[in-house]
């Protein structure tokens, strides 16, 4: 695979030959301090109880059972995915580990939501944004299901300011990703994240695509030492 963007029928297909091992791959490779960053990007949203949520990109639905922790059993979440295949993983393991959560699966297009105007109370989005093929249209189909003044909080890979840290992460990307893809004969699969890092839009572009897409307020977290963020978007 080249460093030339993918298109989204390729990171769907990626995504689907990823899932048998995503979660043990994403344990692995982020010494599971992922689960803090999901905890802490749900936490940005601020879910209420009673409230109707949207987890777009929800992979195998980590951060969709988080949030629907929060909105309790009056209220519902619904994870949104275009791959088939961690959709399904997703909707078993809520089967067997949480039945009693008020969770919904569909398998949708982040750039074409399947949802009305004003549906969700909050909104969360993991290592998605950085995948979809145009940016600016998932931020407008994020607007506009929101509520008014509700909030979506956007958790993904980060460009660190300091050369430092930024020499680290592409060591990292590079070597232990590559390498640890390599034991799943993963390696083409895992291949497109490097440059898509290098392509995705820091932390102040993010600020300006939101205000941009008439987002009321947005603000950029760095986590991790910059190395991962959290874009918090206010309707």
């Amino acid at each position: 695979m080249t460093n030339t963007q993918v298109t989204a029928s390729e990171v769907q297909a990626i995504f689907n030959r990823l899932a048998p091992v995503y979660d043990q791959f994403n344990q692995s490779l982020s010494f599971g301090l992922h689960r803090i960053w999901k905890l802490m990007t749900v936490k940005w949203c601020q879910p209420k109880l009673g409230d109707v949520g949207l987890d777009v990109c929800c992979g195998t639905g980590d951060l969709t059972q988080l949030l629907a922790q929060q909105v309790g059993k009056t209220g519902k979440v619904i994870g949104l995915d275009f791959s088939v295949e961690l959709l399904a993983i997703a909707q078993q393991r809520a089967t067997q580990n949480t039945p009693q959560l008020p969770l919904e699966w569909i398998e949708g297009d982040a750039l074409n939501l399947p949802f009305g105007d004003q549906t969700f109370d909050c909104a969360t989005m993991g290592y998605g944004l950085r995948n979809v093929t145009d940016i600016t249209q998932c931020l407008k189909e994020l607007y506009r299901v929101l509520k008014p003044s509700a909030k979506v909080a956007i958790l993904d890979f980060h460009r660190p300011h300091q050369p430092l840290i930024r020499s680290f992460q592409q060591w990292y990307l590079n070597q232990i990703v590559v390498e640890q893809a390599k034991r799943f004969d993963l390696t083409d699969e895992y291949a497109y994240i490097s440059p898509s890092v290098d392509r995705f839009p820091v932390g102040t572009e993010q600020v300006k695509l939101g205000y941009n897409t008439q987002f009321s307020h947005a603000v950029h977290y760095p986590i991790a030492g910059g190395l991962m963020g959290v874009l918090v978007l206010t309707k």
